[in-house]
């Protein structure tokens, strides 16, 4: 006899929200892409000078190309180039969005070990892109 497995509430959640979310982020770096090669908007990094930055380190591109570190994109948003990073910030943020989309649910099941991994998780989450805390040299 086969055993027929299903999905619970919370997983059919946060996978229809991963799903949706991750074909949004990929919508929006097409469209930044198309944006970025059209040159309907400026570069903060010259066409002519990508070349010479290729072979650089991070931090020598950095310095070099007048490059945004941590948060500082949101504040070029009207140049092409940095467009992308709108979709990589959605990409990377539809997996604390999925978290915050279940708690509701596991507080609902009173599913209280759940619940605090998801917490934690956020928590983790929102900490690590805060750059609050940092290593290296960047």
């Amino acid at each position: 006899m086969e055993k027929k497995i299903h999905a619970t509430e919370e997983q059919m959640a946060y996978a229809s929200l991963l799903s949706n979310g991750s074909w949004a982020g990929l919508g929006i770096l097409v469209a930044a892409f198309v944006i970025y090669i059209s040159g309907v908007l400026p570069n903060v990094v010259d066409f002519d000078k990508l070349q010479i930055y290729w072979k650089l380190r991070a931090s020598e591109y950095i310095h070099q190309a007048n490059s945004p570190t941590g948060w500082q994109w949101l504040n070029l948003l009207n140049n092409g180039d940095m467009l992308n990073f709108i979709g990589i910030a959605v990409l990377a943020g539809i997996t604390v969005i999925c978290y915050l989309r279940i708690i509701p649910i596991f507080i609902r099941k009173k599913d209280t070990i759940y619940l605090a991994i998801a917490l934690l998780e956020v928590a983790v989450l929102l900490l690590a892109a805060s750059g609050i805390l940092t290593s290296g040299g960047h």
